[in-house]
């Protein structure tokens, strides 16, 4: 088990590196990089309780397992709620925080008040060390915990589902099978007599499927950190009387020299400059609305403009 937990725990480790090289570079998720950094400390947690010589040791360690295990499924329904389409207001982040901190709280007293348990015992298989633990009257808190956050992501999911958000409902769906994959694990998890946590495969697997969904379908999440478009209404302007090529040339003049635009950005500019609205180019590359203004956010920032009036001011 020690060699298992060791080589979980050195995956977890490659997660945040591969978050800054394949997705901060084109947009910041900081809850997907957060819920690596936790993973990173839950497994971290199961390793040493493994490598455990002593209660003592293997207690300390179980710290270190629930100081991220209390954030992952916070983190997870952060990322999902944004996935599919939804926004948390400020005090209730703050809310839950502050369940998250209580609940870490009441797992810190073990060693010194029974409460979380009542007594934990160091037992060893094939050289491994596990807890033996007798749960006290607080344990329940845990369960109740883990369960109210998984309710909640299955009914974001399932809401995002039904009614249409604008998240696309293929990736509504595929949130819903994680989230019902790690409920699935977790119940096996709680079944079985396997000396074996299950939650330390469970969670690395899920921050790779959260990985491979930033990764395969940026053009179909909704974006809310990067720049938008400007808000104010503007007269729209079709440059018929001017070359296509012309256009064109006149914009990528405030191209910085090391900067280049993508196929998909070029898109964006053309539809811009044939006077059409986010909705019609939304609808003529059958993509959603708010991907079209992602899209344009990248566009303004890699053209170092404030929005469209700029753009358009060039033809005056």
């Amino acid at each position: 088990m020690t060699i298992a937990y060791g080589l979980i725990f050195a995956l977890s480790l490659m997660m945040p590196p591969l978050y800054f090289a394949f997705i901060r570079k084109k947009q910041d998720e900081p809850w997907l990089l957060v819920l690596f950094l936790c993973v990173c400390v839950v497994t971290l947690g199961y390793f040493l309780v493994s490598l455990s010589k002593t209660v003592e040791f293997a207690l300390w360690a179980n710290k270190i397992t629930y100081l991220g295990q209390v954030f992952v499924p916070m983190c997870m329904f952060m990322i999902i709620s944004k996935l599919c389409g939804f926004t948390c207001k400020k005090w209730f982040l703050g809310v839950l925080i502050g369940l998250a901190v209580l609940m870490y709280a009441i797992v810190f007293t073990t060693g010194w008040l029974d409460w979380y348990y009542t007594s934990a015992t160091l037992e060893f298989e094939n050289g491994s060390a596990y807890l033996v633990k007798e749960y006290g009257v607080l344990h329940l808190t845990n369960f109740i915990y883990v369960i109210a956050y998984f309710v909640a992501m299955l009914v974001v999911c399932i809401t995002s589902l039904v009614k249409k958000k604008d998240a696309s409902q293929k990736l509504a769906g595929f949130m819903l099978a994680i989230v019902l994959g790690n409920v699935g694990m977790w119940i096996v998890g709680k079944i079985t007599t396997w000396n074996f946590e299950l939650l330390a495969t469970t969670y690395f697997m899920s921050v790779l499927a959260y990985f491979f969904v930033y990764l395969l379908l940026q053009d179909y999440i909704r974006k809310v950190d990067v720049p938008q478009p400007t808000t104010e209404k503007t007269r729209v302007i079709v440059l018929d009387s001017i070359p296509k090529a012309e256009r064109l040339e006149r914009v990528l003049k405030l191209l910085p020299a090391d900067k280049t635009l993508t196929a998909r950005q070029m898109e964006m500019l053309d539809g811009l400059l044939d006077g059409k609205s986010q909705k019609e180019i939304a609808a003529d590359l059958h993509i959603s609305e708010s991907t079209v203004k992602w899209h344009f956010g990248i566009l303004y920032t890699t053209l170092n403009v404030s929005g469209k009036d700029e753009i358009l001011a060039l033809f005056k």
